[in-house]
């Protein structure tokens, strides 16, 4: 990796937080250059404009999330067990260092929904991959048995989705654990009824 390669991957990494925190309207220039301790100059020497930065700021987010992920789910070789990694994270999001400010695709989605585009297209690929992932692992499921085979794999991936970023969304803005642990085990209990 060059020089420049690193600084640019050490401001995203900076200003990653601060993007998922304040969204892109609020953050603000001065916020970039506290997080880094770089220069304006130093910044746009190595981004176009704010919008670059936000963008990589996402995919960094999202990526960190998407690795995390991967890794449960990885260790793990029963298909039931391996989508109950979903709710189990979930559960602890209030506890885990990446998601303290949110989930990125949540907060993305909500302030860039109309007011940037190339952010929304961001969010929306990013919860298109969420889907594709979740019905392969349901779909690989009744392919081995492990599933029931009348499961409707983009119906359970649908309520999965929107039962996750429904308790993320309530936990955050109410301060209070108790709506995931609610709402993750009810996840878990539809997750375990198709197991066969």
């Amino acid at each position: 990796m060059s020089k420049a390669e690193r600084t640019k991957q050490f401001i995203i990494q900076k200003t990653a937080p601060l993007f998922n925190a304040k969204g892109y309207m609020g953050t603000s220039m001065n916020d970039m250059t506290e997080a880094t301790g770089l220069t304006k100059g130093s910044i746009y020497g190595n981004f176009e404009n704010k919008d670059e930065v936000a963008l990589a700021a996402f995919e960094y987010n999202y990526n960190t999330i998407v690795n995390y992920l991967r890794q449960q789910i990885e260790v793990r070789t029963h298909s039931v067990d391996r989508l109950l990694v979903y709710p189990e994270t979930y559960r602890k999001f209030l506890e885990l260092p990446f998601l303290k400010a949110g989930c990125p695709i949540l907060n993305t989605a909500t302030e860039a929904d109309d007011t940037h585009p190339q952010l929304r297209a961001k969010a929306s690929a990013a919860l298109q991959f969420w889907k594709k992932a979740v019905e392969k692992l349901i779909h690989t499921g009744i392919e081995k048995g492990e599933i029931k085979p009348e499961t409707d794999a983009t119906q359970l991936t649908y309520i999965l989705m929107s039962i996750i970023e429904g308790a993320v969304m309530q936990a955050k803005v109410t301060g209070n654990p108790e709506v995931l642990k609610i709402t993750m085990d009810f996840l878990e209990k539809k997750i375990q009824e198709i197991r066969t």
